[in-house]
């Protein structure tokens, strides 16, 4: 269990510093291993540095992307991570961009879908970037859903999970498609990205009381091995 704080002017510095690190992580992951491999939260705060890093002059061909969840709707829906992340990466010619939901969003098909293809990248992520709620849920992982247990069990043999929110959050009223910790713990790098003192409120909770059920990003910040790199600005 470590993390390391970095603090930011502003959410656009934040977004150069985060863009410059997966960079020199992806370009040192295929020199390593011939391929780099990279979960990303959606939301706001992560946008303006996929967008920085997708005009680097990377070999995207051997770049892959995925969602560390993502809503059950089409994905042409505004609420859809997976088409906000085709937006930002555009420039990036080449990439590989997997979806965790099928194209009309249909949820038991997306777990099916999520799973084996997560079944055929079973390899360490080179990075993994997350959010956090004022919840302090992380990807979709968020407390008081009916499986929120099994889905942050380090143990867990799933790499994938359906989550149903309890409630539903009014701005997003969708299931889920989510890795489960046990997928996301394990990476190389691990990363989250929070904004306002609010949230930093939050975190502070979650780093001292290490209840997942509660605080699910304690899940991560509590792991024996990760080290987490903490970005924030105001």
């Amino acid at each position: 269990m470590a993390w390391i704080e970095h603090s930011y002017a502003d959410g656009d510095a934040l977004g150069a510093a985060l863009a410059a690190r997966l960079e020199v992580i992806t370009s040192e992951a295929m020199a390593a291993r011939g391929h780099a491999t990279l979960a990303l939260a959606g939301g706001r705060t992560p946008f303006p540095a996929y967008h920085a890093l997708a005009a680097r002059p990377l070999d995207w061909d051997r770049v892959s992307i995925l969602p560390t969840d993502e809503r059950c709707v089409p994905h042409e829906d505004p609420a859809s991570n997976l088409r906000g992340m085709r937006a930002a990466f555009a420039q990036a010619a080449g990439l590989h961009l997997l979806p965790l939901t099928t194209e009309d969003g249909d949820p038991d098909r997306s777990l099916a879908l999520a799973r084996a293809t997560l079944s055929q990248h079973a390899g360490d992520f080179d990075a993994v970037v997350l959010g956090m709620g004022n919840d302090a849920h992380t990807a979709s992982l968020f407390p008081g859903a009916v499986n929120i247990g099994e889905a942050l069990d380090p143990a867990s043999p799933d790499d994938a999970c359906r989550i149903d929110p309890v409630p539903l959050p009014p701005e997003a009223p969708f299931p889920r498609i989510s890795l489960t910790a046990a997928r996301l713990l394990r990476a190389r790098s691990f990363h989250l990205l929070i904004t306002g003192e609010a949230k930093l409120a939050v975190l502070r909770q979650a780093q001292t009381s290490a209840d997942p059920l509660r605080h699910p990003i304690a899940a991560i910040l509590h792991a024996p091995d990760a080290v987490v790199h903490i970005h924030w600005s105001e």
